[in-house]
């Protein structure tokens, strides 16, 4: 028991044996962290640090992905996805992208995706076929194509200004698909082109393919302009 001096009431003095309060016991520390703070930082604070750093990251991926895909949907159900689905069904590829031979056999050349008939095949005439059930011919592109209506060209469908469909409003694209005009006023979009299937689709649909269409890389390639038939001897491909 520790002792302290007190006062004395009398000149005499006197020692008294008081208590003293019990010091605060301290919380001892690890061994290892007494020996080696850069060894116990490693082991327990630095896994802490990385835990937390994850699920920061994944939180912030998460909000990022979220507001891509509210971006990517648009107003009233148009969507950049549903179009890429259509275009790919509808089989667009088969025409509008240039054909080469794979290993497979003819195969759409990707790297040219939806560019239409290539600027630099310059195509010459198509050869007479004679009487009988052979109407019309396509180039080996699949790109080109001709018959009674003339020599038609497969139309670049990529996002460029000068050669593809960049100047071409949704309202212009969805009017050509139900009129089967060029850009939905001009002449007669020319076989094999099936817009009078396409003319069926939904609004949505027709918008969600002008929306993937849009999204997909530009490539500048001018495309040919449609020869007519001189003897077509039909308005209607005028």
């Amino acid at each position: 028991m520790a002792l302290r001096l007190l006062p004395a009431p009398s000149v005499t003095g006197r020692v008294e044996a008081v208590p003293l309060e019990a010091p605060l016991r301290r919380r001892p520390c690890s061994q290892e962290s007494r020996e080696d703070p850069v060894r116990f930082t490693h082991r327990y604070l630095v896994p802490v640090g990385l835990i937390s750093g994850i699920i920061g990251i994944v939180g912030i991926a998460g909000c990022f992905t979220n507001r891509v895909e509210a971006r990517r949907t648009l107003e009233g159900g148009v969507s950049v996805e549903r179009g890429e689905y259509l275009v790919t069904v509808l089989a667009c590829n088969d025409c509008h992208t240039p054909f080469v031979v794979g290993s497979n056999g003819p195969e759409p050349d990707m790297s040219r995706m939806l560019s239409g008939h290539p600027q630099e095949l310059e195509m010459p005439a198509p050869p007479d076929l004679p009487e009988g059930p052979w109407i019309w011919m396509g180039a080996s592109t699949n790109t080109a194509f001709a018959g009674p209506w003339g020599v038609s060209y497969a139309f670049n469908l990529t996002p460029d200004t000068n050669t593809g469909l960049g100047i071409w409003t949704e309202e212009m694209f969805v009017r050509a698909m139900r009129t089967g005009r060029h850009m939905g006023q001009s002449r007669t979009i020319l076989p094999p082109m099936p817009w009078t299937a396409y003319s069926h689709l939904t609004e949505e649909d027709l918008k969600s393919i002008h929306a993937y269409l849009g999204s997909i890389p530009p490539i500048e390639n001018q495309v040919p302009d449609a020869v007519l038939a001189s003897d077509a001897g039909d308005e209607s491909w005028e």
